[in-house]
C-alpha cells in the first residue's frame, strides 16, 4: 500500500512539476536582455546564461596573451586554449577564464572596443556554441539563453525565442545611465557606439544579430524593466502549459 501510495504521489509530482523549458532571448545591446533574462530565470526557477560574457572573456585573455585582436587568422589559432566556466545561478552568475575571475575586467571599455572583432571569428563562435549548446543540455529544470544568435544559431530548437528590441534613443539612455559619471551625459556618443556595434554585430557572415523567425518580438522602448520580467514571464508560462 505504502509502494502504490508513494508511486502515485511521484505521478501527481510529476505532472503538476512545471515543464522544464529552453528559452532563447536575443537583441541588440540596451534592449534589457541582461536584467531580463536573470530575473525571469530566477522566479521561474531556471538556469541562467549570458553567452555575450563568454565572448567578452575570450577576448579578455586574447588581449591578456598578446594575441592581436584585428588578426582573425591569429584569433582563430588561439580560440581553442583559454578555459572557459560560466555559472548559471541567476542569483550570482559567474565567469571564469582559466580559473580565474573575470566577472569584472571583461566589462572594461578596452574589452568592449574589442569584442565585435573577437566575436566575428567563425572558429570563436564554432567553439563557444558548442560550450553553450552542452550548458544548456545540462539544465535539467530549464533555462534562460541570452545573446544575439541564440535562437537563430545556437539553439535552434529552444522551446520559446524571444527578440528584444528598443530605439537607439532609448538603448542609449538607458547605457548611459549604466555608465555613470562624465559618460553619462554624451547620449549622442553613447547611441553612436550601440548603432556601430548593431552594424557589426548584424553585418558579421558567422551568426549575425538576427531575429528568429519563429522569435516573439518584444519592443521595450516604452516599457519598463518590470513590464518586460511579467510579459517575458507570461509568455514562459504559457509555453510550459501548452
Amino acid at each position: 500500500m505504502g509502494n502504490a501510495a508513494n508511486a502515485a504521489n511521484a505521478t501527481t509530482a510529476a505532472r503538476t512539476a512545471p515543464a522544464a523549458v529552453i528559452v532563447g532571448i536575443d537583441g541588440p545591446s540596451g534592449t534589457g536582455k541582461s536584467s531580463t533574462s536573470k530575473a525571469v530565470a530566477a522566479k521561474l526557477g531556471l538556469r541562467y546564461l549570458d553567452t555575450g560574457a563568454q565572448y567578452r572573456a575570450i577576448t579578455w585573455w586574447m588581449l591578456n596573451n598578446g594575441i592581436d585582436v584585428k588578426d582573425a587568422e591569429a584569433v582563430a589559432d588561439a580560440a581553442g586554449k583559454p578555459e572557459i566556466v560560466s555559472g548559471t545561478d541567476p542569483a550570482a552568475p559567474t565567469i571564469t577564464v582559466d580559473g580565474a575571475d573575470a566577472a569584472a575586467p571583461i566589462r572594461t571599455q578596452e574589452v568592449t572596443s574589442a569584442v565585435s572583432a573577437v566575436s566575428a571569428v567563425p572558429e570563436v563562435r564554432t567553439r563557444l556554441t558548442e560550450l553553450q549548446r552542452a550548458i544548456a543540455a545540462e539544465a535539467p529544470d530549464g533555462i534562460v539563453v541570452e545573446g544575439r544568435d541564440i535562437g537563430t544559431t545556437v539553439l535552434p530548437d529552444a522551446d520559446l525565442k524571444i527578440f528584444l528590441t528598443a530605439s537607439a534613443e532609448a538603448r542609449a539612455a538607458r547605457r548611459s545611465g549604466e555608465l555613470g559619471g562624465k559618460e553619462a551625459a554624451d547620449l549622442a556618443a553613447t547611441r553612436a557606439a550601440l548603432v556601430r556595434r548593431d552594424a557589426a554585430d548584424s553585418g558579421r557572415k558567422t551568426s549575425p544579430l538576427a531575429k528568429a523567425a519563429d522569435a516573439v518580438e518584444v519592443d521595450t522602448t516604452e516599457l519598463t524593466l518590470d513590464q518586460v520580467i511579467e510579459c517575458v514571464v507570461t509568455l514562459i508560462e504559457e509555453k510550459r502549459s501548452a
